[in-house]
C-alpha cells in the first residue's frame, strides 16, 4: 500500500510489475486540481497530476508554480503525485524551446517527476537531450518520462486522417529505437506512439469531440519486448476502452487525460459562466467514470 513517503518511481515499478494503469490527469485550469484529488481520495484509487507547457499556455493553468502551490495545498498525497508534463525542446508550432530553465523550474517547485519531449528531434539529439535531463533529475532523486515517435494533435493545422495514420504506422515509435534509446539515457519511463493521438490545443477543434482512436496492441508488444521499463500513453481521451485494458496487460502503467476533463470543465462553465462549484462537480464525474472505465478503482489498496 502507498504512503505519502512512497517515491512516484517506485509507485510505477509496481504499476508496471502488476498491470496496474496510474492515470495522469492534466490540470488546463487551476480550479480543476481540486475535484481531481478529491474523486480519487474518495475512490481510494492512485493517479498523477499534472500539467503541461499548453496548458500554463493556452488554457488557465497560470503557471507550473501556481499548479504547484495549489496542488501541495489540496492533495492528499497517499493517493496522487504531481508530475510535470510535455516539456518540449521544439514545441508544435515548431519554435525551439528553453526546456532546460523550466526543467530546472519544475525540479525547484518539487515536481515529484518530469517529462522532457524532445520527440521532434532526430534520434541521436533526442537521446542527448533526455540523457542530460536524466542526469539532473536524478541528482534530485526525482524520475524522468520522456518521448520517442510522434503523438500527433498538438501541431497547428488539422490532423491528417485518423484511420490514414494508423494504417500507415506513420509517427509509430521504432521498437529498436526505443531499446536503444533507453539504453543509452537511462529514461525512468517512455512515452510511445502506437495510435493514439493528442487533443487539438487550438483553434475550433479545441472543443470538438476527440477522434475514437485505437491502439496496434502487436506493436506495443514489441516496443515493451525491448525495452522493459514502464510505458505511458499519451492522449488517452478517447481510445477505445478494449484497447486500454489490452495495453496495460503489454506495459502501459501510466496513460494521460486531458481532453476530456478539459471540456467537462469548460462546457460547464459555457452554460453557468459564473458557477465554478458545477464546473469542478462536472470535472468530479468525469474522473469518476474514467476511473471505473479503466478498472482502476481502489488501485491505491493494490499498489
Amino acid at each position: 500500500m502507498i504512503t505519502e513517503k512512497t517515491p512516484i518511481g517506485e509507485i510505477m515499478k509496481r504499476a508496471y510489475e502488476n498491470g496496474i494503469l496510474i492515470p495522469a490527469f492534466n490540470v488546463a485550469y487551476l480550479p480543476m486540481i481540486k475535484p481531481i484529488v478529491d474523486t480519487l481520495k474518495r475512490m481510494h484509487t492512485f493517479a498523477l497530476v499534472e500539467v503541461a507547457r499548453p496548458d500554463v499556455e493556452r488554457f488557465g493553468a497560470k503557471s507550473f508554480q501556481s499548479v504547484a502551490e495549489e496542488y501541495h495545498k489540496l492533495a492528499d498525497r497517499n493517493f496522487s503525485r504531481l508530475h510535470l508534463d510535455h516539456v518540449p525542446v521544439i514545441d508544435e508550432e515548431g519554435k525551439r524551446v528553453d526546456w532546460k530553465s523550466l526543467i530546472k523550474m519544475g525540479l525547484d517547485l518539487e515536481y515529484d517527476s518530469v517529462m522532457i519531449d524532445g520527440s521532434r528531434l532526430p534520434l541521436e539529439e533526442n537521446i542527448a537531450v533526455t540523457r542530460e535531463v536524466v542526469e539532473l533529475a536524478h541528482r534530485f532523486g526525482r524520475p524522468v518520462e520522456a518521448e520517442l515517435g510522434a503523438v500527433f494533435g498538438h501541431e497547428s493545422g488539422p490532423l491528417p486522417p485518423y484511420e490514414e495514420l494508423f494504417r500507415s504506422g506513420k509517427g509509430f515509435t521504432d521498437p529498436q529505437e526505443a531499446e536503444r534509446f533507453v539504453k543509452e539515457t537511462k529514461v525512468d519511463w517512455l512515452s510511445i506512439a502506437i495510435g493514439n493521438v493528442h487533443g487539438a490545443i487550438s483553434g475550433v477543434a479545441k472543443d470538438k469531440k476527440k477522434v475514437s482512436a485505437r491502439l496496434n496492441i502487436k506493436h506495443l508488444k514489441r516496443i515493451s519486448q525491448k525495452v522493459g521499463i514502464p510505458l505511458v500513453l499519451h492522449g488517452g481521451s478517447g481510445i477505445k476502452r478494449e484497447y486500454v485494458l489490452e495495453a496495460i496487460k503489454n506495459g502501459i502503467s501510466k496513460m494521460n487525460i486531458g481532453t476530456s476533463i478539459r471540456q467537462a470543465y469548460e462546457r460547464s462553465l459555457s452554460e453557468k459562466p459564473d458557477d465554478i462549484e458545477r464546473a469542478q462537480e462536472n470535472v468530479a464525474l468525469e474522473v469518476e467514470r474514467l476511473i471505473k472505465e479503466y478498472e482502476v478503482e481502489g488501485s491505491w489498496e493494490r499498489l
